[in-house]
């Protein structure tokens, strides 16, 4: 299983925000996250932000919308170079519609899950998508505890993705960090959105890699135990 950390640019320097996108250059994806005050009680900059991070930088950009009517608006981020746009199942009209036109614009295509959303409800796209975000946290605002909750939810979902033999990213968003990332790993999430835990460091880039480093061996571990079991 290949371990992906994607830093959210929540909690960096909006005033410096090339500098510090140039500052995590081991991230495997910039997280993005797009906030309209309507679907979450925050507001964030929008697609002129997208479009300046895109400017100044080669890496993956891993936009979230958190936002009402992402099938309208979706398609815009695509094709401001977005390589990956995730919306909420809670807020699309037309989730398989926008998935097809995301993907038909290059486009990996995320669906994202509140903490009180059902695994149900994605189960049904699992063939139109590429990842599944479970958010850890209650959307709006970084910084927020881990909801332990989530974790059944996390091996649920590692279990039907399994089990269809797909190539789906298990993303977490909300809370990960030092003391979080290993019962995320175990629990069967391959993809960590980090924000506060990377960008409040002195060397953001260096904690990057320990929290990789720690996903990868919380994995490792599990393999272990399952060939001495085995």
């Amino acid at each position: 299983m290949t371990i992906r950390i994607t830093p959210s640019i929540l909690n960096a320097d909006f005033g410096h925000i090339a500098d510090e996108v140039a500052r995590i250059p081991a991230a495997d994806a910039i997280h993005i996250d797009v906030m309209d005050n309507h679907f979450v009680p925050n507001l964030t900059a929008g697609l002129p932000l997208v479009e300046a991070i895109r400017r100044s930088t080669t890496q993956m950009l891993d936009v979230h919308l958190m936002i009402e009517q992402p099938d309208r608006w979706a398609p815009a981020y695509a094709e401001a170079g977005a390589e990956s746009v995730t919306f909420h199942l809670e807020a699309v009209r037309a989730p398989i519609r926008l998935a097809r036109q995301l993907h038909s614009q290059g486009a990996r295509v995320g669906a994202a899950l509140n903490p009180a959303t059902s695994i149900t409800t994605v189960t049904g796209l699992l063939n139109e998508i590429d990842t599944v975000l479970l958010m850890t946290v209650e959307p709006g605002f970084g910084g927020q505890p881990f909801l332990d909750l989530v974790l059944p939810k996390i091996t649920t979902l590692r279990n039907l993705v399994s089990a269809a033999n797909l190539d789906i990213w298990v993303q977490v968003d909300g809370g990960v960090s030092a003391a979080t990332i290993e019962r995320c790993a175990e629990a069967g999430a391959d993809t960590f959105v980090a924000g506060t835990a990377v960008f409040r460091t002195d060397d953001p880039n260096a904690t990057v890699e320990a929290l990789r480093y720690q996903a990868k061996a919380a994995v490792d571990r599990l393999v272990q135990a399952a060939t001495v079991t085995g």
